[in-house]
């Protein structure tokens, strides 16, 4: 059984049948049709607002692309020390901004705080240092947490203060979503985000992300750079009918929610056992813990698939997904409480 990440699943139903209903007939390439208007139109009554959607088919392009658009060549972008941009983008960020200059802060539960961005913003006119250009949030967080829009509004007004952009790396967007409780608009632009990468991927769909713009100035030149990127596709209407059938009805809500509900349950009963403790707070589809190694090694020994040491040695991460069976959940927790009890008796 497989809690390795989110990314381990295929593409729920209705997310299939959209591509198999779209792919009957013809239809100009290159996001020229009508299909991906209409994923831009859902995506911006979801939003509330008037916004620039471009689709693309990675989370780490989205990113790139994103602050490409927001940052020079010289820029400084401040995000965690444990953000995917930082940590698992193999330097895409700095390819795509032409070197702009990953800053790297320090955060409780992998959030950063409007007092350390604060701190860390330097060198503004200084021709020897990185001029400060960007922030980038990771909502939910590396750590599996989130930033409430009051959160988000503290950071972006001191963005704001020192003439930052603010972008949001959304690969769990609806995961945090659903978990806080607010509007899509709420959380983003509301609170001064001004470029999303909304990920749809890890909670239903097969490959599809969109860039989202809430200040169109930002996207002026962004549809030669997404080309530059190879993030044109020629075919875009498949990757738009992913887009249009996740929002559709509220499927990606429902994803969500349910993901959300089986890593709750996963990490209430992990944290009961003895010596499980939570290393961060599980408030999405993420359940990070401390763990003794005689139960993480009895476990995946068990055949049950998660991270080892993925916060260093004794911690572990499990991921549910938009489709894990309750079931599922269920056994690892049954199979843990008796290892515990093995693993006692041995002591």
């Amino acid at each position: 059984m497989n809690f390795a990440s989110d990314n381990i699943t295929g593409a729920c139903s209705e997310v299939l049948q959209a591509i198999v209903r779209h792919n009957e007939g013809a239809a100009l390439p290159y996001g020229d049709d009508p299909l991906t208007a209409a994923a831009e139109a859902r995506l911006k009554e979801a939003f509330e607002t008037d916004l620039v959607a471009l689709p693309v088919a990675t989370g780490t392009a989205c990113n790139a692309i994103a602050l490409s658009c927001m940052t020079p060549p010289y820029g400084a972008i401040y995000c965690h020390r444990d953000a995917h941009i930082h940590v698992d983008e193999c330097g895409a960020p700095e390819l795509f901004t032409g070197g702009a200059k990953l800053i790297p802060l320090e955060g409780s539960d992998a959030k950063l705080t409007p007092a350390a961005l604060e701190a860390a913003v330097m060198g503004a006119g200084v021709v020897h240092h990185p001029q400060p250009a960007a922030v980038s949030l990771s909502q939910g967080t590396e750590g599996g947490t989130l930033y409430r829009p009051e959160e988000i509004a503290a950071l972006s007004a001191v963005a704001r203060r020192h003439g930052l952009k603010v972008h949001m790396d959304g690969a769990r967007f609806a995961n945090a979503l659903v978990a806080l409780g607010c509007t899509p608009a709420e959380m983003t632009w509301q609170a001064g985000v001004e470029v999303l990468s909304f990920g749809a991927t890890k909670n239903g769909c097969l490959a599809a992300e969109a860039l989202l713009f809430f200040d169109r100035t930002l996207a002026a030149d962004v549809h030669f750079r997404r080309k530059r990127a190879g993030q044109l596709l020629s075919k875009m209407r498949f990757v738009s009918a992913q887009l249009e059938a996740y929002l559709e009805n509220e499927v990606w809500l429902r994803n969500a929610r349910h993901a959300n509900a089986m890593a709750a349950k996963l990490s209430a009963g992990l944290c009961a056992l003895p010596g499980v403790s939570a290393l961060h707070p599980t408030e999405i589809n993420e359940v990070f813990c401390r763990m003794p190694q005689a139960l993480t090694d009895a476990l995946l020994a068990a055949g049950f698939v998660f991270y080892d040491g993925y916060f260093g040695p004794g911690t572990v991460r499990l991921v549910c997904a938009w489709n894990t069976p309750e079931e599922s959940v269920d056994a690892l927790l049954d199979e843990a409480a008796r290892l515990v009890e093995r693993v006692q008796a041995a002591e």
